[in-house]
């Protein structure tokens, strides 16, 4: 078999996906990036700028016009917008609660999906997202699709907001991801689901590492 040199990463919100793929990708060497970020990043600038959050064609032309560089600095992603670094935003309440409604727009995927490839043919990539292996690297040699129970998923979540410091009762952070894996399952453009192909993990009761280190087994068998 051709040697691994793209790894898809995909599943809901809270599943593990970046913490696991950024310790694989240390793990073998291969650079990192999380598309969620530059969702994101188009979240924080359609907030900024006061778009609507259902004008297709607005959000559109927004994505299309903005300038989005990623730099990696000792494992931590710095994003910038038209020169203008927003990384300390990109987790803010609002962007959160936006971020899934911007995503579903086909013509803002269009747009980042083309900028994802680019960045995947650079180089061997760990790729963590919702849509990376059925759409943006479906030729990948592997893919891997995590979940959990919303329980451990909601779990997961509060304590990384309480480490923020952002105030959000459990049964809040239940709501709100129940809300999102409904619009990132039935958007019309790239659903969150998992590849026919991708291996299938649980990771309740597995830690990052656990995960990162059977990854990375699974590229020697991949060889």
């Amino acid at each position: 078999m051709a040697e691994v040199s793209t790894i898809a990463i995909d599943g809901p919100v809270a599943s593990g996906k970046t913490a696991v793929g950024q310790l694989v990708a240390k793990l073998l060497g291969f650079r990192f990036l999380d598309t969620g970020i530059m969702y994101r990043a188009v979240t924080f600038g359609v907030i900024q700028r006061q778009i609507s959050l259902y004008d297709d064609v607005a959000l559109t032309n927004f994505s299309n016009s903005i300038d989005i560089r990623i730099c990696d600095s000792g494992g931590n992603a710095h994003v910038s917008v038209d020169g203008l670094d927003v990384t300390g935003s990109l987790r803010l309440p609002a962007v959160e609660r936006s971020v899934s409604l911007v995503s579903k727009i086909p013509g803002v995927r269009a747009t980042l999906v083309t900028q994802q490839r680019a960045i995947a043919a650079q180089g061997p990539i760990v790729m963590v997202g919702r849509d990376i292996g059925t759409v943006v690297l479906h030729d990948a040699q592997l893919k891997i699709y995590l979940n959990a129970s919303i329980v451990t998923r909601a779990r997961r979540r509060f304590l990384e907001l309480q480490g923020r410091g952002t105030p959000l009762e459990y049964n809040q952070v239940v709501k709100e991801l129940q809300r999102r894996d409904k619009i990132d399952s039935e958007r019309f453009d790239s659903p969150l689901h998992p590849d026919k192909n991708a291996l299938h993990i649980d990771t309740g009761n597995l830690s990052v590492e656990e995960l990162a280190m059977h990854i990375r087994n699974l590229t020697t068998c991949q060889r």
